[in-house]
């Protein structure tokens, strides 16, 4: 496979990041869209929307779990957060 190389270009607000402590997903045959959320109460907030294919959804989950071994095995292992109450979170108003 001949590789090459794609220069990225990054705005300095991209560059900073956002953050995200929750997602949410959702799929159809042709998509997968991931949307990253700031949630602090009360009102939460979308800070990214991922859309992408089936295959590159895969490639990426097999990136980030090989990350996460990489990373527990230098710092140990890493316990998943507790999960928030779904049925309050969402797009719509605030309460």
């Amino acid at each position: 496979m001949d590789t090459k190389q794609i220069p990225i270009k990054a705005s300095d607000e991209d560059v900073k990041g956002v953050y995200a402590n929750g997602m949410t997903l959702w799929s159809s045959e042709e998509e997968f869209c991931l949307d990253f959320i700031s949630a602090f109460p009360p009102v939460g907030a979308l800070t990214a929307r991922v859309i992408t294919s089936p295959g590159h959804l895969k490639r990426m989950v097999d990136l980030l779990s090989n990350a996460l071994k990489k990373y527990e095995a230098e710092h140990g292992e890493v316990v998943p957060a507790e999960e928030p109450e779904t049925s309050k979170i969402g797009f719509g108003k605030p309460e």
